[in-house]
């Protein structure tokens, strides 16, 4: 069972729905992934590497509508500076499912 927050902590959670511009492989990284660009409207185009080999290949997923965490600190992957984490699901075979709408969205609109 998960902990409860206020949902002022919820507030410092930026998410939003970008779409998937670029996708390039990522070898060097420990577990495969791919490197994503994704066009976040007026944010602009941000990187992330996400662990999604399994289930996408690069053909689903450009032009791709994500959600994801925009305002966490960027971080050093290999030689690739992640800047925002693409949000999914374990399903139970341990591959990540994408969250994703069931309808258009504005790029860059928030989740709240």
């Amino acid at each position: 069972m998960s902990s409860t927050i206020a949902f002022e902590d919820f507030l410092k959670v930026d998410i939003r729905v970008g779409t998937i511009i670029e996708i390039n492989d990522f070898p060097k990284a420990r577990k495969p992934a791919y490197q994503l660009h994704i066009d976040f409207g007026d944010l602009g185009v941000k990187k992330s590497s996400a662990q999604i080999t399994d289930l996408y290949s690069k053909e689903e997923l450009i032009n791709r509508q994500v959600t994801a965490i925009v305002n966490f600190k960027p971080r050093q992957i290999a030689n690739f500076l992640s800047e925002v984490l693409v949000l999914g699901v374990y399903n139970k075979e341990g591959e990540v499912v994408l969250l994703k709408s069931d309808k258009k969205i504005t790029n860059g609109e928030q989740v709240r």
